[in-house]
């Protein structure tokens, strides 16, 4: 578009950039930018202009429309809801009534001439454009605008751009806008607005989202967040919908390999679409998505990479943490990018470590989508719509179908936020990320499962889900600043028992991961045997469709079992790199793998499985050689395909070296061969006869992770699990002590790496410094005793109240 096409009033984003940020707000200055300096790398935005601030001012100073507004908000007071309903209404029905300057609608309607003929439509009635809001103040990185005024969708037509319009122009004064500004001390007069004029993107009959250039509640860097799913981006926006969700690793993306850490299958059940129908507001409608759809993912892997990789090239551009929309068009099946804004909550997050924990749980009543990471509590207060405002009491706990930036005057009093419906993308979280309130989204029956005046504690502390429990419970808040760490002489590694926290647990002062536990990736993330997986067709009904059901976004239950355990390892390998993860094969008891669907039908029955299937020999035994190449190709994805070459490797429960060479070897068979690729292999050090032969065992291993845990009782000859003799338990016992102390010179001597992975260091602090007195290379400890423990060492003294 030539710039001499451009005029005082209207503006082709061809011809602009950040710098008219003043004129066209953040919004369609970031469209121009987009247009004139990314187009060549591949990232495509739909044509359009913008309405100029100048042309915005010239249109409410007619008429006396200024002095009308000025002397509305002057006597608001936005804390009285009531009132600034009322006045809001007033004003805007005031905007609405305007007409515009003669010049400026001129000059609309000869851009929106030009926009139709370049989109190469045989008629305006056949093309149609959205009309956005874009405000001078918005969407600068110290301040978070976003969906506070209007967007109108699948507009038709000169008279209904022009009507669109106007209604952007008085949604500057709706009554989240209004209260908003207050809040932030924005002065009313020194925000104008801009509408961007843009052809629509036919992702009604395709799919749409958002996605971030950082994880949005731990602000992980180094991973892209993006959300999906049918139809228009709207309904993922406001909630309407649970998207489905994936993260990508940007490194492994940088470098040209498989790069999507982690896929989500969000419900979708409903997407919006076009309708008919002409009037403004009343272009789009809510249709439901058929069964088979919602069970599958809405964009296939290449569209999530290159969506990535657009949102690379963008983030690198503007030299910040971005917030981007796009459509993918069901006509032409290409990605465009719609609108990019900075990141404008957690990009801010002091250097400070916050960490909320719950210290005891109640009956669950709603499970949904963890917004932030902290916990709430109050009585409950069930609200059907933004018109019920003014029965909140501040402290409640704010339960609805679904909020929108409308909301915002009560929401940042909720001690917490519960909705029906939508996921971590949604106006409704992005709300609570910025008020630091934690929400849980996309329950699916809040509303109808919590009752007013009920207590209850909303945890966001506990991963990705998020759950409300009955009753007022105990949690505290920890803090530390991981500068002041003091040093040490060993390294302080972590254990981590699912994925979902790892981005979190990363920002722990940490030397990686000493114990990653397989069978927590299988137990959560898959919750199914693998040999059903693996004889699907041999089932019997209704086993069978159960597990149809669960796997039917995956090509073969095969592909399921495998992408899911790849994708837990490779997160925890993502959120620690550079650091090691020492990933353990799975450790299932023959009693804990019959308690995964359809583990019954190929379990023993054990009297004690404790010392029984389980480990290398399980490993070795032909009954279990298919489910174990599975583990096998998992990790080989993560390490050979994906680059994570961080992941180390543990066999656990190695009972004889005859075990320990065939495991080995059978890695080997696998793809998975010690030393190639700096694979290395270590074995836990749990039994009498792994230290008392340690020389012997370390021949096949690159080193001993002592599990404290196993080698107590098996030393001591006990049933951890028995009550009767839990008060014998203890793995400070001079036997116990003397076998770790055997290991750790062992290692020593042939120069191997050795650490400790049990519970012992996490409960004893006394223990962890024995352990640094004898020369242990580190120690892997709960992530809540992480930097108590590492001061303890660090300080040489026992702090006050350790135990």
């Amino acid at each position: 578009m030539p710039a001499s096409s451009s005029t005082p009033t209207i503006a082709w984003f061809a011809d602009l950039s950040l710098a008219d940020i003043d004129q066209v707000g953040g919004k369609n200055a970031s469209l121009g930018e987009m247009v004139r300096n990314l187009t060549s790398a591949g990232v495509r935005v739909p044509d359009g202009f913008a309405t100029t601030a100048d042309a915005y001012r010239q249109f409410i100073s007619e008429g006396g429309l200024v002095e009308m507004i000025n002397a509305e908000v002057a006597a608001l007071d936005t804390d009285d809801v009531q009132q600034l309903t009322t006045v809001a209404r007033r004003i805007r029905e005031a905007v609405a009534g305007q007409l515009f300057p003669a010049n400026l609608e001129s000059d609309i309607r000869a851009a929106y001439t030009r926009l139709v003929e370049d989109s190469g439509s045989a008629s305006s009635d056949l093309v149609s454009f959205a009309v956005r809001s874009s405000a001078t103040a918005e969407d600068l990185p110290e301040a978070s605008f976003a969906g506070q005024q209007e967007t109108f969708l699948n507009v038709r037509g000169i008279d209904a751009i022009l009507a669109a319009i106007k209604e952007v122009f008085a949604s500057l004064y709706n009554d989240r806008a209004i209260a908003y500004r207050v809040h932030h001390k924005f002065p009313h007069d020194a925000v104008a607005l801009s509408a961007g004029v843009q052809r629509m993107v036919r992702s009604d009959i395709g799919a749409s989202g958002v996605m971030f250039t950082m994880d949005t509640e731990s602000g992980f860097s180094d991973a892209v967040f993006l959300t999906s799913s049918y139809g228009l981006g709207e309904a993922v926006v406001q909630g309407a919908v649970n998207p489905d969700e994936f993260y990508v690793y940007k490194p492994a993306l940088r470098a040209g390999r498989p790069a999507i850490l982690k896929r989500g299958v969000g419900s979708k059940a409903t997407k919006m679409v076009y309708t008919t129908r002409s009037e403004v507001g009343r272009t789009t409608e809510f249709v439901d998505v058929d069964q088979a759809d919602r069970r599958r993912f809405s964009l296939s892997d290449a569209d999530v990479t290159e969506l990535a990789r657009h949102a690379l090239t963008i983030e690198d551009h503007y030299g910040r943490p971005m917030d981007i929309e796009w459509g993918k068009d069901g006509l032409d099946g290409k990605l465009y990018i719609l609108q990019a804004r900075p990141e404008t909550v957690m990009s801010r997050q002091p250097a400070r470590v916050q960490r909320y924990r719950i210290r005891e749980r109640g009956p669950v009543l709603a499970e949904g989508r963890a917004i932030g990471q902290k916990i709430g509590a109050g009585s409950v207060r069930v609200l059907d719509s933004v018109a019920e405002m003014h029965q909140f009491s501040p402290g409640e706990v704010l339960v609805a179908d679904m909020t929108d930036p409308d909301w915002e005057p009560i929401m940042k009093r909720a001690a917490a936020i519960v909705t029906n419906r939508g996921g971590r993308t949604c106006h409704a979280a992005i709300i609570a990320r910025e008020l630091g309130i934690p929400a849980v989204v996309g329950t699916g029956r809040a509303t109808s499962e919590l009752h007013d005046g009920r207590p209850v504690t909303v945890s966001c502390a506990e991963g990705d889900a998020g759950y409300v429990y009955a009753g007022l419970l105990d949690f505290v808040i920890e803090e530390s600043e991981q500068q002041n760490m003091p040093p040490i002489d060993v390294k302080i590694m972590m254990n981590v028992g699912t994925p979902d926290q790892a981005f979190a647990f990363s920002r722990l002062p940490n030397a990686g991961v000493g114990l990653a536990r397989l069978e927590f990736i299988i137990n959560n993330q898959i919750g199914i045997h693998p040999k059903a997986l693996l004889e699907l067709a041999e089932l019997d009904e209704p086993l069978r469709s159960q597990i149809s059901e669960a796997t039917a976004a995956y090509q073969t239950p095969r592909d399921f079992f495998v992408s899911r355990v790849a994708e837990g390892v490779a997160t925890l390998a993502a959120a620690f790199a550079p650091h090691p993860v020492i990933v353990r094969m799975s450790d299932f008891k023959s009693n804990e793998y019959a308690s995964l669907l359809g583990g019954d039908r190929y379990e023993p029955h054990e009297e004690n499985p404790m010392i029984g299937f389980r480990g290398a020999a399980r490993y070795l035994s032909p009954d279990f050689a298919d489910c174990f190449a599975l583990e096998c190709e998992a990790l080989r994805h993560v390490r050979d395909a994906m680059g994570l070459t961080n992941v180390k490797i543990m066999i656990p429960f190695v009972r004889t070296v005859a075990e320990a060479e065939g495991v080995v070897d059978l890695l080997a068979e696998h793809g998975l061969r010690r030393g190639h690729n700096g694979l290395e292999v270590i074995m836990m050090c749990e039994l009498p006869s792994n230290a008392v032969l340690a020389d012997s065992f370390l021949d096949h291993f690159d080193g001993f992770s002592i599990g404290s845990n196993d080698l107590t009782q098996l030393t001591l000859g006990l049933d951890r699990d028995s009550s009767l003799v839990a008060a014998t338990f203890d793995e400070r016992d001079p036997a116990v002590k003397a076998l770790i102390s055997s290991a750790i010179k062992a290692c020593k001597t042939r120069g191997k790496y050795v650490g400790i992975c049990g519970q012992g260091p996490s409960d004893h602090p006394d223990l962890a410094e024995w352990l640094l007195e004898q020369g242990i290379d580190s120690i892997s400890l709960n992530p809540d005793t992480v930097v108590d423990t590492w001061i303890r060492l660090g300080s040489g003294a026992p702090q006050a109240g350790a135990s």
